[in-house]
């Protein structure tokens, strides 16, 4: 058995994009480590509303969001659309 533990993926996330700001601001092990908790239902710092949205969204197949902060300080979201076809990194001023 392996000593890391990889989440257990609960949604596809289809093509994985980002806005050329996200990538020109977060650390790319941010990004990558925020994808992979994003997949695995851990939807970061969002509000109970969003928390709960995100749980019917896993049942109803309907749009996916997460917030989560790099280590060098800037919050940033993850949205995968309702078909699962796409998956964005972005900043919120993006948006």
């Amino acid at each position: 058995m392996s000593a890391h533990t990889v989440p257990q993926a609960k949604f596809r996330l289809g093509r994985i994009v980002s806005t050329p700001h996200a990538l020109e601001v977060l650390p790319n092990e941010d990004i990558l480590t925020a994808i992979a908790r994003h997949q695995a239902g851990d939807w970061g710092d969002v509000d109970s509303h969003d928390r709960q949205a995100n749980e019917r969204a896993l049942i109803e197949g309907t749009r996916l969001f997460s917030v989560y902060h790099a280590g060098n300080g800037p919050t940033f979201w993850i949205i995968t659309e309702a078909d699962r076809s796409i998956t964005t990194v972005l900043m919120p001023e993006d948006y």
